[in-house]
């Protein structure tokens, strides 16, 4: 069952709710993980991203299903959102995304990047994103993580669900 939030359409079977202490000890890669998010084998619901909207708890989604990526994620942590936020958005169209959605995360500062892509493999995102990332060198200072990565487990490869809309 598919369900949308804002202009992003989730078909999961599961979704990750952020608890207080380590719910999983994740070994990959030989190194050691401890996940916060907790996975909750049940579709999204209506209420459920309304809880998440109102900030009682903290929500993601799965970026891999199927051994498959829908969208690729760009999380910009840092002081020049604006500027970052003008920046993507002109890369991504000279790249020739036409699907993407810019939206504010936790706070301000967070600005979460959505690109819409059809059914990529997680090695050709991942190549996808560190060109678009090399770009983004360019211009500013590191201040963002590119999702998902083969270097991560797929509990780490989730998306916190955007919060607002940001138009520029």
């Amino acid at each position: 069952m598919a369900i949308k939030v804002f202009d992003l359409e989730f078909d999961d079977e599961c979704y990750f709710i952020k608890r207080p202490s380590i719910v999983q000890t994740i070994e990959f890669d030989n190194r050691t993980f401890y996940a916060k998010f907790e996975c909750v084998k049940e579709s999204l619901t209506k209420l459920v991203i309304q809880q998440h909207q109102n900030r009682d708890f903290t929500i993601a989604t799965p970026l891999i299903q199927n051994n498959q990526v829908r969208y690729m994620l760009i999380e910009y942590d840092g002081d020049e959102a604006i500027k970052f936020s003008y920046l993507i958005k002109s890369i991504l169209s000279q790249l020739g995304y036409k699907k993407f959605y810019i939206y504010q995360g936790k706070n301000e500062y967070k600005i979460q990047v959505f690109i819409k892509v059809n059914n990529l493999s997680l090695s050709q995102s991942s190549k996808k994103l560190e060109s678009i990332s090399n770009l983004l060198l360019e211009k500013l200072n590191k201040k963002w993580k590119l999702l998902p990565s083969q270097n991560l487990p797929y509990e780490y490869n989730i998306a916190t669900l955007p919060y607002k809309e940001l138009t520029f």
